[in-house]
């Protein structure tokens, strides 16, 4: 289970600065609009020191890593929907992503230019947001207006579908979010269906300067009150530390950080902050032939989580024989910790609890 993440932000700021500098994938930067016209794909391995203690001790034959994906379009500008700029026919290249990373641009520089002409984050968040809720005004509309002439028919799940989304178009229209809606467990299944981009949660990356890394200032005490309103993550970054590490070498990369003042890099905060916004946790599986990071739902059971190897796991579970993290850590192998009793034989309705090294026991 690798996490999408669609990055938007107006023009100019920062937006395939941040993604080249966390991706290394070479997007083109450059201090004039639109210089991203085909999206950029780049995909990460997420750090994990617990990986790399199993490793260090396991000394696997092969080791595979929780990855993380960016997905970097053009920069979007008021009137987006109407044509404005480059328009906004490439939002359909993050319409299914996990979570949406907006990056917000929270710097003064009057060498880099911004397209409305001065700096204001809670006005561009504003025009970001406006957009893309045009957007799904316009794919919503596309389908009632098809549902609509199903439920005349007497299509039962097209009427059910006609009643979702005039609730969708009803809080869109007054510029609030799909995922502002509150549905019912059904109603968000036929939501689910269209996978609306203001139904996505939202990470708002702060772009700062150099200087500013570890005070902040006023413009993203801003953004950290509007991400606190509506329940979303916020973390603040300076594109430019992170375009100098990615330049780096792994030692050298600590040494810069460490002379920062920094614990982790831009990558690292902001793949912590969307783990926390999706809910999601990692467990383990460990073995000569193989050391390896699971992504999984945060709350789902023993199951639920060995499916997410194959379905056959799921299906035929018998039991997970686990050693929680704290007592690998403890005792420094997987061997001490059956010595010493730490390997529990979990069930069917066992909580998996990040950091679990897990060995499941199934029928095929």
């Amino acid at each position: 289970m690798g996490i999408q993440c669609g990055i938007v932000g107006l023009p100019n700021v920062g937006k395939s600065t941040i993604f080249n500098a966390i991706t290394n994938a070479g997007a083109q930067a450059a201090n004039y609009p639109f210089c991203t016209v085909d999206p950029n794909v780049g995909t990460v391995t997420v750090p994990d020191h617990r990986v790399d203690r199993l490793v260090e001790v396991v000394k696997p034959r092969n080791t595979v890593r929780a990855v993380m994906q960016f997905v970097d379009i053009a920069g979007l500008v008021r009137g987006a929907s109407k044509g404005e700029g480059l328009g906004n026919q490439f939002l359909s290249h993050i319409r299914e992503v996990d979570a949406v990373m907006h990056v917000v641009r929270c710097f003064e520089d009057g060498d880099v230019t911004h397209v409305e002409g001065s700096v204001d984050p809670l006005r561009d968040i504003g025009i970001i947001d406006t957009e893309l809720a045009l957007k799904d005004m316009e794919t919503v509309e596309k389908r009632l207006s098809k549902d609509e002439r199903a439920a005349k028919s007497q299509d039962k799940k097209a009427k059910s579908a006609v009643e979702v989304w005039h609730k969708l178009l009803a809080a869109l229209n007054e510029a609030k979010a799909a995922r502002s809606v509150a549905l019912t467990e059904d109603e968000a299944e036929i939501a689910g269906e269209l996978q609306l981009l203001t139904s996505k949660p939202v990470l708002y990356c702060c772009n700062v300067l150099e200087s500013e890394i570890h005070t902040g200032n006023a413009q993203v005490e801003a953004v950290r009150g509007h991400a606190a309103a509506e329940g979303a993550q916020m973390v603040m970054i300076s594109g430019k530390i992170e375009a100098e590490l990615s330049q780096l070498e792994p030692e050298e990369k600590a040494m810069f950080l460490r002379e920062l003042g920094l614990k982790e890099s831009g990558l690292d905060t902001v793949i912590r902050a969307a783990y926390s916004l999706l809910g999601l946790q990692t467990y383990l599986t460990a073995g000569v032939q193989e050391v390896r990071a699971w992504t999984f739902r945060k709350g789902w059971k023993a199951p639920a989580c060995a499916g997410v190897i194959h379905t056959d796991f799921e299906k035929g579970f018998i039991r997970a024989e686990t050693i929680a993290w704290k007592d690998f850590e403890a005792l420094g192998t997987q061997h001490a910790c059956k010595e010493k009793g730490l390997q529990r034989s979990e069930g069917k309705e066992y909580v998996v609890q990040d950091g679990d090294i897990l060995n499941f026991l199934f029928n095929v």
